[in-house]
């Protein structure tokens, strides 16, 4: 059976009642299956992961993301995590007998859709991208919301779909299809932000380093905390236990350690297969993390 994944980001992680309109959005679509639902007060962000057969993945997506342009006002935003909007990156990721071209043309057919009825500029990135340079997710958001308006009258970044115009309430939306991506972050035994950010830059792959790794340094306000924030795109070349050993030896030369370590949304289960919760230091891990124990 073709299963599609999606894991849509939006900006809003402080709300609950407007994070649960979010999920009631998806969850009423027959077919979908919620997996998990995460907010985060300082990234002041929410990410959704559902299931489900094609046609409903769209439907769904479709249903949840018109949901938060309605209730999600950049004016009011402000957080440590990147971002370009209030459905800040939409993934489609192809499972079960579908491929990556399934995974395309959804988020094509997704992405158009969108645009037309939010009156949204949307960019097409990862395998959906229809530009070289539109590829890469930080491409698209650098400079975040704040330089979305100038961005936008750049001929090079005109948006694949909707409108070319500045939407100061909803911003812009990045759509794309990819494989399965680990959102994996470690809190270091410290308030050094500097700290975090160095190390950030010594481990990811733009640095020249771990390959397929996305890093950032990052402050958590609420727990007085510096945070390693990560996106591993590719767990087979890149294992959770080889980026968890770096930023612990990194820290370890700087005098400090890992405090714990979290996954956002859920991970295959090879992911975990030369490593162990404990090892990892992970908050709350339990079967439910493993994308496979859904399908």
């Amino acid at each position: 059976m073709k299963i599609i994944e999606c894991v849509p980001n939006f900006s809003e992680g402080r709300d609950g009642k407007k994070g649960q309109a979010l999920v009631d959005a998806a969850a009423a679509v027959k077919g979908i299956k919620i997996l998990d639902f995460c907010m985060d007060g300082d990234h002041h962000r929410s990410v959704l992961t559902l299931i489900g057969p094609l046609g409903a993945v769209q439907k769904a997506c479709l249903a949840v993301c018109l949901k938060a342009i309605e209730i999600i006002d950049m004016h009011e935003h402000a957080g440590v995590h990147p971002r370009i909007g209030a459905v800040d990156v939409v993934p489609f990721v192809p499972l079960g007998d579908a491929d990556m071209s399934d995974a395309v043309r959804i988020a094509h057919d997704f992405g158009r859709d969108f645009s037309q009825q939010a009156q949204v500029p949307v960019y097409f990135y990862g395998e959906a991208a229809l530009a070289p340079w539109k590829r890469e997710l930080s491409h698209l958001r650098k400079g975040g919301y704040e330089a979305l308006r100038e961005r936008l009258k750049d001929a090079k970044w005109r948006p694949d779909a909707g409108p070319g115009l500045f939407n100061a309430r909803a911003g812009a939306a990045a759509v794309g299809a990819r494989g399965p991506l680990i959102a994996f972050n470690i809190n270091l035994k410290s308030d050094n932000l500097p700290l975090a950010q160095d190390i950030a830059r010594r481990i990811r792959q733009s640095s020249g380093d771990l390959p397929h790794v996305k890093a950032i340094g990052i402050w958590l306000e609420s727990r007085r905390l510096a945070q390693v924030s990560m996106n591993l795109t590719d767990y087979r070349v890149t294992s959770l236990r080889t980026v968890f050993d770096r930023v612990r030896e990194e820290a370890g030369r700087r005098n400090t350690d890992i405090l714990e370590s979290e996954l956002i949304g859920l991970i295959p289960g090879a992911a975990m297969a030369d490593v162990t919760a404990d090892y990892l230091k992970l908050k709350e891990f339990s079967d439910h993390k493993i994308l496979e124990s859904h399908f």
